[in-house]
């Protein structure tokens, strides 16, 4: 094998947006992730509904005439 090919290894520390740090190792130090394990509605068991530019609201008006169709049969 060749020598000095390898990334350094090391003791690092991943810091989530909830404030949760895990400690592991890694060739990389310093590490923020958005979400992890103690904040994910999957581990949680808490879902958190995020509704950007009114998506839900475009799907319920675009399928709204299909409903109202369901609801008069």
């Amino acid at each position: 094998m060749k020598a000095d090919i390898h990334p350094k290894y090391q003791e690092t520390k991943i810091r989530c947006a909830c404030g949760n740090v895990i400690e592991t190792g890694s060739t990389r130090d310093n590490i923020t992730v958005e979400i992890c394990s103690n904040c994910h509605p999957f581990f949680t068991g808490k879902q958190k509904l995020v509704d950007t530019a009114g998506r839900i609201e475009r799907f319920r008006k675009k399928y709204q005439k299909f409903q109202s169709k369901e609801k008069a049969s």
